[in-house]
């Protein structure tokens, strides 16, 4: 048994020696190397590198199928009165901008500029906001202070009867007041109010814009803009159209003077911290805004802009008004950079908004935002309402939109404009507005609303081609 062990024992030794051998690697080198054990564990744990597989590429998501509009405006786009002609149209739903020609171009934007001034006018002073005239007592003995706050909508017509404006306050009441409490007051019971002081300082700078045509004065559309004034400063307080004066002031205060008795009257300020006599206002922002859109009036319009641009902090005078204006539009979150705004009312050729500003707004006003209820309220309805009412306006074929389009018309000497919204006949909403610019005539109206007609025929299914 001991031999048959040992046997075995040289047996395996031999083949020990054998393998060493076979490697090249000596067995005395390896027990005695203490840094070669872990090189050739390293060795013999490394994995072998792994085969390359290729990939297949996996195909990209399908991408959303393109709707494909079929109904064109292509021929009423076309028509040669448009003259230089832009517009866009938006789904007011979805946002998608359905047709579109030069629609981001800032322009001149006629009377649809009173959209931007009655946004602002709600934002800044709110719907409930009035615009007051006071009288004060003046420095002097006898002496009377009528302090124009920029209500033009103010009436020497008598109490109960009416004018131009609806719902105005009158001069007459403002007069009864001012007796009752010059006769209550101790101080002047008994002695004679001999003198009214006419304060229009509210306002500052030129009255009259120096870009607009005179014309319109004595036309009957414009007036000078002063913080004091009564009907519009009209000739006629009942007519929306009727001659202005050279001096809206001097009107109102002798107006005034002539309710308290045939008083003189002369230019000045109020002393500060006068003790109020009488006082009346003018309807709220809100019926102020519809009063100025639905019939186009400018002396509201330009009321609103300058007592907005105050309340904003932006100044008095028609310098103001830029800021003023999109200081208030600010609060509706479009970017108003591209805006150019000189006046409140629209006249100035040298206003500019692109028509993407007007219906991404009027998404707004369509969606009654914040106050803007009460502009959408104040906008004229084809065939129905306002300067959209009119015998010119949505006849013959074009008559198919009636009552469907509620839109702000415009008109300057060198551009006719309509921006709204419109209910389709599908059932869709649009927001849109078109300017017709350049050499235009009256004519023009006419094929504005030719278009309005067709975009009101394809509702969402307008192509822009």
């Amino acid at each position: 048994m001991l031999a048959a062990g040992a046997t075995a024992y040289l047996a395996l030794l031999g083949g020990a020696v054998f393998a060493g051998a076979t490697t090249g690697a000596p067995a005395a080198a390896e027990s005695t190397s203490s840094a070669a054990a872990p090189e050739r564990l390293a060795a013999a744990t490394t994995p072998s590198p792994a085969a390359t597989v290729a990939t297949r590429p996996v195909p990209a998501a399908p991408a959303a199928a393109t709707r494909i509009r079929t109904c064109s405006a292509a021929a009423a786009a076309s028509d040669s009165r448009l003259e230089q002609f832009q517009a866009r149209v938006v789904n007011a739903n979805t946002g998608e901008v359905l047709f579109d020609r030069g629609g981001s171009t800032p322009s001149r934007t006629a009377s649809v500029l009173k959209v931007l001034t009655a946004a602002a006018a709600l934002s800044v002073l709110g719907p409930d906001y009035r615009l007051s005239t006071t009288v004060v007592r003046g420095a002097e003995p006898g002496t009377v202070v009528l302090v124009g706050g920029g209500d033009v909508t103010l009436s020497r017509m008598p109490s109960g009867t009416d004018t131009a404006y609806d719902g105005a306050a009158h001069l007459d009441d403002l007069a009864a007041q001012v007796k009752a409490s010059w006769n209550a007051d101790p101080a002047t019971a008994g002695t004679p109010i001999t003198t009214v002081v006419l304060d229009s300082s509210y306002f500052s700078g030129d009255a009259w814009q120096p870009s607009w045509n005179r014309k319109e004065l004595y036309d009957g559309y414009m007036p000078e803009i002063t913080a004091l004034m009564v009907d519009g400063d009209r000739d006629n307080p009942t007519r929306n159209t009727s001659a202005r004066s050279e001096d809206p002031v001097q009107r109102a205060g002798t107006a005034f003077a002539d309710a308290l008795g045939g008083v003189s009257t002369v230019l000045g300020t109020a002393p500060a911290g006068a003790p109020v006599l009488g006082q009346v206002h003018s309807q709220p922002v809100s019926t102020l805004v519809q009063q100025t859109l639905i019939v186009s009036d400018n002396t509201i319009a330009e009321a609103l802009a300058r007592v907005t641009a105050i309340q904003a902090g932006a100044g008095s005078s028609f310098g103001s008004l830029q800021q003023g204006i999109t200081s208030g539009l600010a609060a509706y979150g479009l970017d108003t950079s591209a805006l150019r705004i000189v006046d409140g009312s629209g006249l100035s050729g040298d206003n500019a908004v692109p028509p993407s500003y007007l219906t991404a707004l009027l998404i707004q006003v369509e969606n009654r935002v914040g106050n803007l209820g009460a502009l959408y309220d104040g906008l004229p309805i084809s065939g129905q309402t306002g300067s959209l009412s009119y015998s010119d306006r949505f006849s013959g074929s074009s008559s198919r939109a009636d009552g469907a389009v509620h839109a702000k018309t415009g008109w300057i000497d060198d551009g006719y404009t309509l921006a709204g919204t419109i209910d389709a006949s599908d059932g869709s909403v649009l927001t849109f507005a078109i300017y017709a610019l350049g050499d235009v005539g009256d004519d023009a109206k006419q094929a504005i609303d030719a278009l309005a007609a067709t975009f009101w025929d394809c509702g969402d299914n307008l192509s822009n081609s």
